[in-house]
């Protein structure tokens, strides 16, 4: 639980820089392969080669490939449509689908997941009441996507470290997380990547830095470990604990002018998606007690 905490705060500050100093100026796939590359090369130098079971490394290539490549090339992409607030409480859908997918893979289901979604729907669209344009649905139905892949990445990791029990240290295999993500993000960037948005000052380029080396290197490992040591429940509980966290650092540094009461309301329903979704879904009520 510590680990998910520290990478909670650790993100917090991550989705306002990507909103006020990278979407719609830096080119959205070149900043996530610049990410991904980075990332790469913090645990490259560890990389075990032999010795991995195949299916671990097959396991964790493709947990990389939702949980980084896809996830991040729709979130940067979100923000063209939408405000960081929104991106953030949008989020919440997360750990419906952590539950989902985790019941999916035990081969259980509860309906009140789907309840709990429907509901967050409803919040969603009172903090844009007063207008669904295409622009705005198409960045939720973006963000849907990288909430799903990200669930499914998070999910897959703890199944596949299950699976597959070593003695060797998990940093020694968690590169091959970042390079099923450059499977993604390197034909993203060379098939949609503009060549004329790349990073045009020392800013960006320090920010790309930052979300590549610290938030996105040592952040996506620390928060997978986290995964793998407590059940589904409490980390569907946990991928919402950015929500407050990063709204409370966007509209208190940058966006102090947003419709506070509106976000409240939409937040508060969609919050509340989450409270039947912990005391009525089976296995996230026993993560709570």
């Amino acid at each position: 639980m510590g680990l998910l905490v520290f990478v909670t705060v650790l993100w917090a500050f991550s989705f306002s820089l990507i909103g006020e100093f990278l979407a719609g100026q830096v080119d959205s796939d070149f900043a996530v392969l610049t990410r991904v590359l980075l990332a790469a090369l913090v645990f490259l130098p560890f990389t075990r080669w032999r010795d991995v079971a195949t299916g671990q490394k097959l396991g964790i290539l493709v947990t990389g490939m939702l949980q980084f490549g896809i996830t991040y090339l729709c979130l940067y992409r979100s923000f063209s449509y939408l405000t960081v607030p929104e991106v953030l409480l949008f989020t919440i859908f997360t750990p419906l689908y952590v539950t989902l997918i985790d019941d999916a893979l035990y081969r259980r289901f509860s309906p009140m997941a789907l309840v709990a979604a429907a509901v967050a729907t409803v919040g969603a669209g009172i903090i844009r009441y007063d207008g669904l344009s295409q622009d705005f649905i198409t960045g939720f139905l973006l963000l849907q996507v990288a909430n799903f892949t990200f669930a499914a990445g998070q999910v897959g990791y703890k199944h596949v470290m299950r699976h597959y029990p070593s003695e060797i240290p998990a940093f020694r295999t968690f590169g091959y997380f970042f390079f099923g993500a450059l499977i993604i993000a390197l034909p993203s960037f060379l098939i949609f990547g503009d060549a004329d948005r790349l990073p045009s000052t020392g800013l960006q380029w320090g920010i790309l830095g930052w979300l590549g080396l610290a938030a996105s290197g040592i952040g996506l490992f620390l928060w997978n470990r986290g995964a793998c040591r407590v059940d589904a429940g409490t980390l569907a509980i946990m991928n919402n604990a950015l929500v407050p966290a990063g709204l409370l650092v966007n509209l208190l540094i940058w966006n102090r002018d947003a419709d506070l009461l509106r976000l409240a309301v939409g937040g508060a329903v969609i919050a509340a998606s989450l409270w039947l979704n912990t005391r009525f879904h089976p296995r996230a009520h026993l993560a709570a007690t």
